[in-house]
């Protein structure tokens, strides 16, 4: 990339012709995916680690879960955009909000957090590193949940996700399994 500016500086070429690169939009940019030893990773290429192993069941396609979640820009300076019903700084302290709730198998959530609640049991913690590919469609969280509750949160995750330079777009989040309804 240094060689391209420099031999278009020599050119008479702007760096600013540079900046869109229509070819690297919705690419990894060349960069390896970070495999964590210490996770499980699955075939779609979701990594996760069970902090708390559940006892109750696992939920079924069709029944609505109850979660509550954190998440964690971990690609981009490990920024916090969610942290919910834990001790929280600045901007981000917000009032008791209401737990997570959606159907199993309706797509109401990125990809990743319904593969790993598919395969959790009730009363389960699991972290979860969500590659790009599983993580928000279009890079907009406003299409499929878990979303921010907070304009400070939704704004942290808008930067990474709208962001057209080479910011890593890899999500975390820490999911707890409360509650399973049948239909």
């Amino acid at each position: 990339m240094l060689a391209a500016l420099v031999c278009a500086k020599d050119e008479g070429v702007s760096a600013s012709e540079f900046v869109d690169m229509p070819a690297l939009r919705g690419k990894d940019y060349g960069k390896t995916k970070m495999r964590y030893p210490d996770y499980t990773l699955t075939e779609s290429g979701l990594q996760y680690k069970d902090l708390r192993v559940g006892t109750g069941p696992i939920p079924k396609e069709g029944e609505i879960v109850v979660v509550d979640w954190d998440g964690y820009t971990i690609g981009y300076y490990g920024r916090i955009f969610e942290a919910r019903n834990k001790p929280k700084g600045g901007s981000f302290e917000g009032n008791e909000k209401d737990f997570f709730r959606f159907r199993v198998g309706n797509h109401e959530v990125i990809p990743a957090f319904e593969e790993a609640i598919s395969t959790m049991s009730l009363g389960g913690v699991r972290r979860i590193i969500v590659p790009p590919d599983l993580g928000y469609p279009d890079n907009d969280f406003n299409k499929k949940g878990p979303r921010p509750t907070t304009f400070s949160g939704q704004r942290a995750l808008a930067f990474v996700l709208q962001n057209q330079s080479l910011i890593d777009k890899t999500l975390l989040f820490d999911i707890e399994l409360l509650k399973i309804s049948p239909t």
